[in-house]
């Protein structure tokens, strides 16, 4: 009898347990964070005007973060915000403290080993920043100390183009231009939309410029955890809607339009380009 019994509840946990395992095999991050009500995204609090701290409201602010909120809004849940520096965004998403990247993220082949991209958003160049005379011409970028965001690949990029240049590396742009500003670099390299919201706000700024050198195209993409097809379908759906309904456009002009602290014409229409040119 109680050999039966035991067999009788081991063969009535079978039953349950392939009841149940068909929704454990759907279950996902997408229905955990309608579950939870809540979607974490990791966001530049130091990379104007992408991401960073408005200095009235305390607020972390930028284009990165109104496409946040705005995502989270289309998913009926809460926005919490995971301030990050270019280095902390893959381990963000790969440990799980976030489910999406919107941090001005260059979309690459060797990051997309470990994260999944959503299609592009934007599209930039990288260029530099230096003394009005300093930078003339390309060739005198490898004579000179140039600062960059270690982790990313502005970088790579100038190690690659630029090998005999010396490369210092910051933690975020902030300390890198000021680092520009006392001397320690003779140059900084990033973005072309960074350089010019941070030349832009310079008390000094007619004593800089931005040369008409351009190292690389960047196509920018939010991230998700590597495997997650529905959170990464339903992004990149809520992109080409927003480029329909104009609120990519709005969002983009609050930020980079004629009236804003960092003027860009916008290069890219969302869904133009679907993977990153290599």
């Amino acid at each position: 009898m109680q050999r039966r019994n035991i067999l009788a509840r081991a063969l009535g946990a079978s039953v349950l347990a392939a009841l149940v395992a068909p929704g454990l095999a759907w279950a996902d991050r997408l229905d955990d964070i309608k579950k939870a009500g809540v979607l974490r995204v990791a966001a530049f609090d130091g990379n104007p005007p992408f991401g960073f701290i408005d200095a009235q409201s305390k607020q972390q602010v930028g284009h990165d973060i109104d496409l946040a909120r705005a995502f989270a809004q289309s998913l009926g849940v809460k926005l919490e915000l995971i301030p990050t520096n270019p280095a902390n965004r893959i381990p963000l998403i790969t440990s799980g403290k976030a489910d999406v990247v919107f941090a001005s993220f260059t979309i690459t082949d060797e990051r997309a080993k470990v994260v999944d991209f959503s299609t592009p958003y934007f599209l930039v160049g990288q260029q530099f920043l230096a003394r009005k005379g300093v930078l003339t011409s390309v060739e005198q970028v490898k004579t000179l100390r140039v600062g960059t965001e270690k982790g990313t690949t502005m970088e790579s990029n100038l190690r690659t183009n630029f090998p005999d240049a010396k490369v210092v590396l910051y933690d975020d742009s902030p300390f890198a231009l000021a680092a520009l500003r006392n001397g320690n670099v003779q140059a900084i390299s990033n973005d072309g939309v960074k350089l010019t919201a941070q030349w832009n706000q310079l008390p000094d700024k007619d004593k800089y410029e931005i040369p008409p050198i351009t190292v690389s195209k960047e196509y920018l993409g939010a991230a998700v955890p590597k495997g997650e097809a529905r959170l990464l379908e339903t992004l990149n759906s809520w992109l080409l809607d927003i480029e329909r309904s104009g609120q990519a456009v709005a969002i983009y002009n609050q930020w980079f339009g004629p009236q804003s602290q960092a003027p860009l014409p916008r290069l890219l229409k969302i869904g133009e380009q679907r993977v990153a040119a290599r």
